[in-house]
């Protein structure tokens, strides 16, 4: 792996200095000038692009459970330590593991021809030779809940709702509901299997998985997602009026538990090191791709910001947690179960922020942090300005690994990533590295190592949110 250059040797003098001018806030001037020389040594030369690159390329998709989710692991230990960690560490995460085999689909009539599908995440497979029935169209998944009980015995259901476009992504909660729950609304109406449009905004043929749920006392059925041009012609197939018949054959297993790993690098705070500043993404992805945008980049954007923090000569006041979160595909299994592990060191975790939204450049600060605190966020959000960072208050939320803290008291930050593209590859085969720019990466390895240096050098309370249930 590629390491960039040295630090510059002034920063050594920039931490103790004297005489310099006062920061205005909370934040003392000597750390505000190393928070701009971190931005500054990260656009110039940093290794998050590489680390992105050697965890596609060495490991590849990472399905929690799998051979190459234990590779993972072991990578990750082994890039905490290469780049300067002060302390590796893990907390373990079991979970019953799904396999996918092969998939197929295919209109039987009134007009024969494939169809580009995989199974979504947690289905069960086809019966052996597949599942042949006809298909009945709803436009949402509400107008599936509508439908009369016992109206689609022995048919199979296909929620057609397209997901909208924005940069936030904010399209996305409305239209994956489809993927959750439409097994269960099918099954309750009588389906034999569910088909949905992929939770995706691309035009290309890459089907999107992702997980999906079944409800105890409902009956199980197997449950697929199309590629977005293959739900394009199945609903002009269905506007004919003519009965669609489709044939699906969906290869997938249960194989057991397993116990994989969060693992963890801390550089170890030089007052306060019970306090920490937690960066973080998750290490697993789904099987299609090499999880390069979802969620390699996060994997490479915080382990790179915490190595430029660790080559500094003085450790940061509070410790600096990058945390690899395992098994977040699945249910945020992992981040479920650090924020168990530390359930009495809730208050030791003083801000907390996840990169996991692709590798758009970042375009906003965000914070659940209490009043008081936003003098030193806005003091952090001046330094990130140069980036094309605004500070936004009253918007954004936690990354989803943080919210198991979050929901335990633990303050979030958002350092808000441009997915206006990210949900043509999310999910599908088509996530791989060539989707990455690494101008891209630096700007957001920048933006995290001058947030994660900030905090910590801070001694601000940033507050704490009510808990609330897990």
């Amino acid at each position: 792996m590629t390491m960039p250059r040295p630090l510059m040797p002034l920063l050594a003098g920039l931490l103790f200095a004297g005489g310099l001018a006062q920061a205005t806030g909370p934040i003392p001037a000597p750390s505000i000038e190393v928070a701009e020389q971190l931005r500054e040594q990260a656009l110039a030369g940093n290794p998050g692009y590489d680390i992105v690159a050697d965890l596609t390329t060495r490991i590849g998709p990472r399905l929690p459970g799998t051979e190459n989710d234990a590779r993972a692991v072991a990578w990750a230990k082994a890039q905490f330590e290469a780049l300067g960690f002060d302390r590796v560490s893990t907390v373990p995460v079991t979970f019953p593991v799904w396999l996918r085999g092969e998939e197929l689909a295919e209109v039987v009539s009134p007009a024969p021809q494939p169809l580009a599908v995989t199974a979504l995440g947690g289905s069960i497979a086809t019966p052996e030779g597949g599942l042949e029935a006809e298909v009945v169209e709803f436009a949402n998944l509400q107008a599936l809940i509508d439908a009369p009980d016992g109206s689609l015995d022995g048919k199979i259901a296909y929620i057609s709702n397209r997901m909208q476009r924005f940069r936030d992504g904010r399209g996305y909660g409305p239209a994956v509901a489809a993927r959750s729950s439409g097994a269960v609304e099918a099954a309750r109406k009588g389906a034999v299997g569910l088909l949905i449009r992929s939770i995706s905004t691309a035009e290309h043929r890459f089907p999107h998985t992702g997980q999906m749920r079944y409800e105890d006392g409902v009956a199980r059925i197997p449950a697929a997602a199309l590629a977005n041009p293959d739900a394009d012609q199945l609903s002009r197939l269905v506007a004919l009026g003519e009965p669609v018949r489709v044939r699906v054959s969906l290869e997938t297993m249960e194989a057991g538990e397993y116990t994989s790993l969060n693992v963890i690098g801390d550089i170890i705070g030089r007052e306060v090191p019970e306090e920490m500043v937690v960066i973080g993404a998750h290490l697993d992805s789904w099987d299609l791709g090499t999880g390069a945008l979802d969620d390699g980049a996060g994997i490479g954007i915080t382990f790179a910001a915490g190595h430029l923090i660790a080559q500094l000569p003085q450790r940061p006041r509070r410790t600096v947690r990058v945390i690899a979160f395992a098994a977040e595909e699945i249910g945020l299994l992992g981040a479920r179960a650090y924020a168990e592990a530390n359930a009495t060191r809730v208050r030791e975790h003083v801000i907390a922020a996840e990169s996991d939204f692709g590798a758009g450049r970042i375009y906003a600060l965000r914070s659940g942090a209490r009043e008081e605190a936003w003098p030193a966020l806005e003091q952090i959000g001046q330094v990130l300005a140069p980036l094309g960072i605004e500070t936004e208050r009253d918007a954004g939320g936690p990354g989803p690994d943080i919210i198991p803290l979050a929901q335990r008291g633990v303050v979030w930050a958002q350092l808000a990533q441009d997915g206006t593209d990210y949900f043509d590859y999310h999910h599908t085969a088509d996530d791989t590295l060539d989707k990455i720019d690494p101008e891209a990466i630096d700007q957001q390895v920048a933006a995290y190592a001058v947030f994660a240096w900030l905090a910590a050098e801070s001694d601000v309370d940033f507050g704490s949110a009510p808990p609330t249930a897990d």
